[in-house]
């Protein structure tokens, strides 16, 4: 049967998959500059295998760098107590590639090539993992099966599946069904994702939750983060501190009416804008919205700072330390598509505030759960909430107290995660 999936996917899905990207590259410059970066992503991987020092080789692969992040904890770890280790990481954004060119734990960064049974076979051939390690859902067929024909043990790390996932309605349950039986491990963030992953009746995978190495990542950020202030004394000193992270322009609809609000009755007050996509246009376009009714400045000229209300943030990679300022946190994402990385800010012992659309994240809802996080549906219910968490100090040390421990609760899968990698590496060693 797997056999006729793979003839599928390959004769008819990939071909149309290779069409629309084509497509997209006309409109979509991120589409653009990853086809074009794989032009020569064979001749560069050659040359810099051919270069590798000797060691055992893992390849960790990643969908973007919020999947990349996932993956830190178990590398340096994994560097930490190996470290004869060779680490080669690949991607499929152009984002997330970009962003990771200088990590200093991977040996070798690369796009994943267009899943192809010629070019998975080629790119495998030419990295030779003894363990392959695939980041919570970016599963390419083609390199799955061909790992599998190779005999290279390959896991899931932070695997997620909804009970409502489209990848088990009948058809689809079939073909994954003979993509993950070729899987050594499926690690899970929870029990409901590995029982969800058991309605597939695998007989080869290893299905076990594990738990979700981003509380480990965001832990040993955290602390780091806590070392050096980003936001200088000079601009939030004797201010209530909020950031709102990772927004998109549906989150700012919401977010800006209610801050003007609290502005007018609360006048230490501090709001740090973090736009999911930074660009000049947008950043632009707030500056046009606020122009009128409240002072801003970019981050950028941060030196510039006399007394301004908001703070737009016009670069990439700095949001977790930004969170450590804060008094109150709000995390976009959650009137779009689906709200972003929570514990991020949740880690610094601060209340959390998000939009309805929680779906895609379970920590979200068990933060709500606890009386560490609140869902808001519109200006005004945001405006209240943080009107009170910032007047109330008692209210958010108490929700902010549970906030911090949820995530302390929740470490440890990366020790767990490697509790089941290890074991493919020594077997390895041995032959």
């Amino acid at each position: 049967m797997r056999h006729f999936w793979k003839f599928l996917y390959t004769v008819v899905l990939l071909p149309l998959l290779w069409l629309t990207l084509h497509v997209l590259s006309l409109v979509n410059p991120k589409v653009k500059r990853g086809i074009e970066g794989r032009r020569t992503l064979f001749i560069h991987l050659a040359s810099r295998m051919a270069a590798l020092p000797a060691g055992p080789r893992v390849w960790f692969h990643s969908s973007s760098l919020g999947e990349f992040e996932q993956a830190k904890p178990i590398i340096a770890e994994l560097k930490r107590r190996k470290p004869a280790i060779r680490i080669i990481a690949s991607f499929f954004s152009p984002s997330g590639l970009d962003h990771s060119r200088k990590y200093p734990h991977a040996d070798i960064i690369t796009y994943l090539p267009f899943d192809t049974p010629r070019y998975a076979r080629r790119f495998i051939t030419l990295a030779q993992p003894d363990a392959a390690v695939m980041v919570r859902y970016d599963v390419w067929p083609n390199m799955i099966w061909e790992l599998h024909r190779q005999n290279v043990p390959t896991l899931i790390a932070n695997a997620t599946m909804r009970e409502s996932s489209a990848r088990l309605l009948p058809i689809s349950r079939a073909f994954h069904r003979a993509l993950y039986d070729c899987i050594d491990d499926i690690l899970t963030v929870s029990a409901a994702d590995a029982e969800a992953f058991h309605r597939f009746h695998l007989n080869h995978a290893h299905v076990e939750p594990i738990g979700d190495t981003r509380f480990d990542q965001v832990c040993t950020r955290s602390t780091e983060a806590r070392k050096h202030h980003i936001l200088p004394d000079s601009v939030a000193k004797g201010k209530k501190v909020v950031v709102a992270g990772s927004t998109w322009p549906e989150d700012e609809a919401v977010l800006l009416p209610a801050f003007l609000e609290l502005r007018q009755h609360t006048g230490d007050v501090l709001l740090v804008l973090v736009p999911h996509e930074p660009t000049l246009e947008h950043i632009e376009d707030l500056e046009q919205q606020l122009s009128d009714v409240l002072p801003s400045l970019r981050f950028s000229a941060l030196n510039e700072y006399n007394g301004e209300s908001i703070l737009i943030v016009d670069s990439v990679g700095i949001l977790m330390r930004l969170y450590a300022a804060a008094h109150v946190a709000y995390v976009g994402g959650s009137f779009r598509q689906g709200i972003h990385n929570v514990i991020e800010a949740a880690v610094y012992g601060i209340p959390v505030i998000f939009g309805p659309r929680v779906e895609n994240s379970q920590e979200s809802r068990q933060l709500v759960e606890q009386g560490a996080a609140f869902i808001v549906d519109g200006s005004s219910h945001l405006h209240r909430i943080v009107s009170w968490l910032l007047s109330d100090e008692s209210a958010r040390a108490n929700a902010g107290s549970r906030a911090a421990a949820y995530v302390q609760e929740n470490k440890g899968a990366t020790d767990r995660f490697l509790h089941h990698l290890e074991p493919y590496l020594q077997e390895r060693d041995l032959k």
